[in-house]
């Protein structure tokens, strides 16, 4: 009996672990959540002793584009404080996360709002436009070349090839910004004929 005592006394009660999702509100792919939020996240919460990423998922609309993707984290009881979750948002918002990212608190229910980068969808016109404007049509180089007119370095492309339409997805700090620095090429380019934009966060 008293060795068991002494047991419990010297054995440290296992840590809990709670669990948050951070719901970002960025339309990017699977690997490249990876590359751009989860990998350097990780590294983040283990530098900080909070925890680490368990994974993550997508969730897609009917016509299959990406509405949002998650990021789950698990936070070890010790570290599970107003703190850690200020420390998480800010390093989200320092990756990249959009405006209408929230974090959900597993345990509570209760959802933080953040995001400060504002969003800009390209919607191309896959079926209307003449066959010759297809046949030398580039998304590819047309994202590269929006890309680097509002300023965005990253080498990630953002898209979603659906059944009527190309869509191009963009993020920095201003959409109407965004907007206007692509004007010309817009109104210009053959493949942006009957183009829309939106924006998405």
């Amino acid at each position: 009996m008293f060795k068991n005592f002494l047991k419990k006394l010297f054995t440290p009660e296992p840590r809990k672990e709670n669990y948050i999702a951070a719901q970002l509100n960025d339309k990017i792919m699977p690997i490249d959540r990876g590359e751009v939020y989860e990998d350097p996240l990780d590294s983040f919460l283990k530098l900080k002793y909070y925890g680490e990423v368990t994974g993550g998922g997508t969730l897609l609309s009917e016509t299959n584009e990406i509405e949002y993707c998650d990021v789950e984290i698990k936070v070890v009881d010790g570290n599970f404080n107003d703190q850690s979750i200020k420390d998480i948002i800010e390093k989200l918002e320092e990756l990249g996360a959009p405006k209408g990212s929230k974090l959900i608190i597993e345990q509570t229910g209760e959802k933080i709002e953040f995001g400060k980068l504002e969003g800009l969808a390209i919607y191309l016109d896959g079926i209307n436009l003449s066959p010759e404007v297809y046949e030398n049509s580039d998304s590819e180089a047309i994202a590269e070349h929006i890309k680097n007119l509002v300023g965005i370095k990253s080498d990630v492309i953002r898209y979603h090839q659906g059944n009527t339409e190309t869509a191009l997805y963009f993020y920095g700090p201003s959409f109407m910004t965004m907007k206007n620095a692509i004007t010309d090429l817009v109104n210009n380019h053959p493949e942006c004929e009957n183009a829309r934009i939106v924006q998405i966060a």
